[in-house]
């Protein structure tokens, strides 16, 4: 494999509110070259939208609640 197709997208939306997590992962969806993205986000409502983007387009996505405030997604296409 090469470096392009192991290595992570990481997309930092933290201290942004919706709907920029999720713009910002539409954006990097469109101009990455990799297949695995981690976005970390602070807003609670990107919960949702993240995880009803994903399914619609049957993306994988994982969800990790890190705390009270913090979000990752492990997100694969």
């Amino acid at each position: 494999m090469s470096a392009i197709e192991t290595s992570i997208n990481i997309i930092n939306a933290m201290g942004k509110p919706c709907p920029m997590p999720l713009l910002m992962l539409k954006r990097s969806l469109k101009n990455s070259n990799t297949k695995h993205f981690l976005l970390k986000s602070s807003d609670p409502h990107s919960l949702q939208d993240i995880s009803r983007y994903c399914q619609i387009h049957h993306i994988h996505c994982e969800v990790l609640k890190i705390a009270e405030n913090e979000f990752h997604y492990k997100i694969d296409v």
